[in-house]
């Protein structure tokens, strides 16, 4: 991660500050003060910038993860997992890893104030829709990951989506797509592969998003939205941390899979 090293040497707290910075210092173990306020000076403006976005991401994701995980009053094993697997994908050294534990634990107590940390991340990701999107579909996951959406957690849900600047119809094309790619991608975790036939004709609509009455041209207008939307380099560029490629990158192949699924059922080329 570009912004690792900074966060290691201890200048985290004054490149990001407000409560994600303090939030990410008592994860790292780390007491900031007030003696690296001109790190960032002698920076390139555009690479300190993105430096404070990826840190933020980071901090945001499983410290809202905790959060989120712990609104049904309980934090079952699946969830635990859950994050596990997001680690996993991102390929996290043992520091980064331990740092996302003690980040996801952050969330979890009590004094976690997810409003404020909420605020501060739309802040420093500022209009790009698409990272913020991506943060969200995580959550979305995660609140998933024991098979069910709890009603606290539904309701954690979109309070968080408001929170970002999103509608309730925003949460709800999410969760529905989100369902249809934790089936596509369920059967593919039990051995079967990947092929036409594991998708549903269904799970293939709702993965794009799409009514299964909708027209070819709605069709691909909607798959090459989805498939601009959660481009592994666009969202890098966007400020997603280097190692969440994987994630970006499965997710643009269930879309890819779910595209070609319904081209094969209209017989489309």
């Amino acid at each position: 991660m570009s912004w690792w090293g900074k966060v290691v040497g201890g200048a985290v707290g004054l490149m990001m500050g407000g409560p994600l910075g303090a939030l990410l210092g008592v994860a790292l173990g780390h007491q900031f003060d007030h003696g690296f306020e001109g790190i960032l000076a002698d920076d390139n403006p555009s690479q300190a910038d993105m430096e404070k976005i990826q840190a933020a991401f980071f901090t945001a994701t499983f410290s809202v993860m905790g959060h989120l995980a712990k609104a049904d009053g309980r934090i079952s094993k699946d969830e635990i997992n859950m994050a596990e697997r997001v680690m996993q994908q991102m390929r996290l050294n043992h520091a980064q890893r331990m740092t996302a534990i003690n980040l996801f634990n952050g969330g979890k107590n009590p004094d976690f104030i997810i409003d404020e940390a909420l605020r501060q991340f739309r802040q420093v990701a500022h209009r790009r829709t698409n990272l913020l999107q991506m943060f969200l579909e995580i959550q979305v996951y995660a609140a998933f990951a024991d098979g069910s959406l709890h009603p606290r957690e539904e309701e954690m849900l979109q309070h968080i989506f408001r929170m970002l600047g999103f509608r309730h119809m925003d949460f709800e094309a999410i969760v529905e797509r989100v369902q249809a790619e934790m089936h596509f991608g369920g059967q593919r975790q039990s051995g079967r592969p990947a092929t036409q036939s594991v998708i549903g004709d269904q799970d293939a609509y709702a993965i794009l998003g799409v009514d299964p009455k909708a027209d070819n041209k709605a069709i691909k207008k909607a798959y090459r939205r989805l498939m601009n939307q959660h481009h592994p380099d666009k969202l890098v560029a966007k400020g997603m941390p280097e190692e969440m490629i994987e994630m970006a990158t499965a997710k643009t192949h269930r879309i890819r899979a779910a595209y070609d699924h319904i081209k094969a059922l209209r017989g489309l080329r």
